[in-house]
């Protein structure tokens, strides 16, 4: 699958993942107040804040807090989220895409800098790494939806452009203008997904191992903890018995 993906096996392993808890809910609901201020409150209306709540209940936040961040929206003294974009480069000549939303761009951006240059990386210019992306729709099962087969034969009915499966579970590319269109059909045959969002697809993957794939994840994994930081993407595969080593 692809480099960011490979990255959930890292954020598996000595319950990384519940110490990260509190700061995943932080940027959820972050993105649905952003959602629900940019479009309608209501989910049925608005496909940015249903892909936010979808992504939210998969990691298990509360209704009461769901709720809460979307009526902080309407509300007098809520904050002024920016979506800022950075591209830049790890270890090993990896191509990484930042997507962050700030209320302070200068904090934001100086921070992203840091943690690419203490970490094997630097920061690059608008457009120095998108162009070997594709921008496309990205829904993501987990992998007791059924085997790769099933999911297959489920994604070439609903339409969609591309399978990639491995023991972690599913992803399903398809064109931006149909993500949603494709996400329903599937909840037939697969049941709800985990999330449904844009994500950038990487047109060629660049192997990792040694050195270069334990500073990477260095850099993802403090790319991830930053609190303005909302998704990191690369077109880097890290085999498995390079991710063992580090586990």
């Amino acid at each position: 699958m692809a480099g960011h993906s490979k990255f959930k096996n890292i954020m598996h392993r000595k319950g990384a993942q519940d110490k990260k808890r509190s700061t995943m809910f932080s940027k959820l609901a972050r993105e649905i107040t952003v959602a629900a201020k940019m479009g309608l409150p209501d989910p049925d209306m608005n496909a940015r804040l249903r892909a936010a709540i979808l992504a939210a209940k998969a990691q298990s936040m509360p209704k009461d807090n769901i709720q809460r961040s979307i009526d902080k929206a309407s509300a007098s003294d809520a904050e002024n989220y920016e979506e800022i974009r950075y591209e830049g480069f790890g270890p090993g000549g990896v191509s990484i895409i930042v997507e962050a939303l700030t209320d302070n761009r200068n904090r934001t951006a100086t921070n992203v800098r840091t943690i690419f240059s203490k970490n094997g990386g630097n920061l690059g210019a608008s457009g120095s790494v998108s162009h070997g992306f594709d921008r496309m729709g990205l829904i993501e099962y987990s992998a007791s939806a059924g085997d790769e087969e099933k999911v297959l034969e489920a994604a070439i009915d609903a339409g969609a452009d591309d399978v990639q499966s491995d023991e972690d579970g599913h992803e399903i590319w398809t064109a931006i203008d149909s993500l949603h269109e494709v996400a329903k059909a599937l909840e037939g045959p697969l049941g709800e997904a985990e999330a449904v969002k844009l994500g950038w697809k990487p047109q060629n993957e660049t192997t990792v191992v040694g050195d270069d794939a334990a500073t990477l994840m260095k850099l993802i994994d403090a790319l991830e903890e930053d609190d303005d930081v909302q998704t990191v993407w690369g077109n880097y595969d890290v085999p498995d018995e390079e991710l063992e080593k580090l586990a």
